[in-house]
């Protein structure tokens, strides 16, 4: 039997943003722990001693309601934490402190574009929590036993648990969501984003319906992915593995996987726990959260320029078209850096080129953000007002961008230790011309019987002999003089 394809493809996501707060969800110990040695830094609280009683970390209730705004939830007035029961090693209590029944907002949205246009993903539940400690899975070389270690200093780092409702129709879709919330909690300065480093996770429920009769596969989570590339590469994978599931596949069970990056497929970890399986109720030892509507109106005025308009007035206010918008507010960082090269020179679509053409390679080549380099808006500006005034040509202008990227050096610099301004001298470049058409008379015969390509011959062997620095077009018009200049 042929496998069908028209399956409708149901996805839900359940993201986890660690919060930039200084200290952890319900005690004092620093949240700056990547660096630290392995289990220092805890206490008494995150370890889950005894007698140990949590306070609730006033900053991350700010940083939880600040998201819930900026992603058009409800914020409610009364929340509470509750215990939610499960072994697991990295969780030194036995239970993660969670919001259940009544979480810190609700009912939000974010509108995504999708190839078939704008669609809004519904939000489900925003609430807060603390994090697991981590595993670090090793194996010995010498006799290749498999293990796992233990390090609790990441334990109690407080989360935004963000639940959408299963609105996304393909992998593709799930990844724009989780770039575009990604984005969002950057500008709002609440989360770094940092996937790699899993200040950012995401947990994707994908099931699959058959049109026809109605009938769904198991629904199925794939836990903890760490890059928009494998979101979208381990729902398409699950995809494809669910359609078996309608040819009577047996294997195909409701069951919490993990994706495998090198393998390229999902792994089967566990069976997937049952909302009663974590045996919730009220935590005793911390009081309800109970907000004003003061309080929600004051962070709300906090809030900055959102990517969405921002992205409109950019298009308005440098009229730049909507792909570029697009692009430049995709970080924080990098549209105060358009806008910053903007209010020196007042060119914004040249701008936009630059930043969306060899500012963005050099970046991907270098895997750092703006804010990262040595680079600043000086230096771009700089840049094309040399191109401007015909100092070095556009060509000339992408390798001293390099090299400022390297060094941190201003253009005009580099431009003067290597030489490289651009010859604009129109009797100089004129006596080079007239050399090199005078040296190749049969291409000069080719060009005057009609093959005009040959004047691309010319162009080059002038800039060659220039070593590149000849302006352009100057070389260009007074090439063409020569060429059609009457025979003597």
């Amino acid at each position: 039997m042929k496998m069908r394809n028209d399956y409708k493809i149901v996805i839900g996501l359940e993201i986890h943003a660690q919060l930039l707060t200084k200290t952890k969800m319900f005690c004092g110990c620093s949240t700056e722990y990547s660096f630290d040695d392995p289990n220092t830094n805890v206490c008494p609280v995150c370890m889950g001693m005894p007698g140990a009683l949590p306070i609730t970390n006033e900053q991350a209730i700010r940083f939880g309601v600040k998201a819930a705004l900026a992603l058009n939830c409800r914020v409610n007035l009364y929340s509470r934490f509750d215990r939610k029961n499960y072994f697991y090693p990295d969780l030194p209590k036995g239970y993660q402190i969670s919001q259940y029944k009544y979480p810190l907002a609700e009912h939000g949205y974010l509108p995504i574009e999708t190839p078939n246009g704008e669609k809004k993903v519904r939000i489900r539940r925003l609430h807060l929590e603390e994090d697991a400690g981590k595993l670090i899975h090793q194996s010995d070389k010498i006799d290749t036993a498999e293990y796992s270690l233990v390090d609790l200093n990441r334990a109690g780092i407080p989360l935004a648990e963000i639940v959408t409702e299963p609105d996304m129709a393909s992998p593709r879709e799930a990844r724009i969501f989780m770039e575009k919330l990604r984005n969002i909690l950057r500008y709002i300065d609440v989360c770094n984003g940092n996937l790699e480093e899993g200040s950012l996770r995401c947990d994707a429920n994908i099931s699959l319906v058959d049109p026809e009769t109605g009938r769904s596969t198991p629904r199925i989570e794939v836990k903890n992915i760490n890059s928009f590339k494998f979101v979208e590469h381990a729902l398409e994978y699950e995809a494809n593995r669910l359609r078996r599931f309608f040819e009577g596949d047996k294997d195909v069970v409701r069951e919490t996987r993990g994706w495998d990056s090198k393998l390229q497929m999902t792994i089967s970890q566990r069976g997937k726990e049952e909302e009663n399986d974590y045996r919730y109720f009220p935590e005793p030892d911390i009081p309800p959260i109970v907000l004003r509507e003061e309080f929600i109106e004051e962070i709300k005025g906090e809030l900055p320029e959102l990517p969405d308009a921002k992205k409109k007035r950019f298009m308005q206010m440098y009229n730049i078209p909507e792909y570029d918008a697009s692009i430049l507010v995709s970080s924080k960082e990098l549209a105060n850096f358009f806008e910053e090269c903007c209010a020196k020179y007042d060119k914004p679509k040249i701008v936009s080129n630059w930043i969306m053409t060899e500012v963005l390679r050099e970046l991907k080549e270098r895997g750092v953000e703006i804010n990262e380099t040595k680079i600043t808006s000086k230096h771009l500006v700089e840049l094309l007002k040399e191109i401007d005034k015909g100092t070095i040509s556009a060509n000339t202008a992408k390798s001293v961008l390099e090299r400022a990227f390297e060094t941190g050096e201003m253009p005009n610099e580099i431009v003067e230790k290597q030489g490289l301004k651009q010859i604009s001298n129109a009797d100089e470049i004129r006596k080079i011309v007239q050399k090199v058409v005078e040296e190749n008379p049969k291409v000069v015969a080719q060009y005057r019987g009609g093959k005009t390509k040959a004047m691309a011959f010319f162009i080059g062997q002038v800039m060659k002999v220039t070593r590149g620095k000849a302006n352009p077009k100057m070389v260009n018009q007074l090439v063409k003089e020569a060429l059609e200049s009457p025979e003597e």
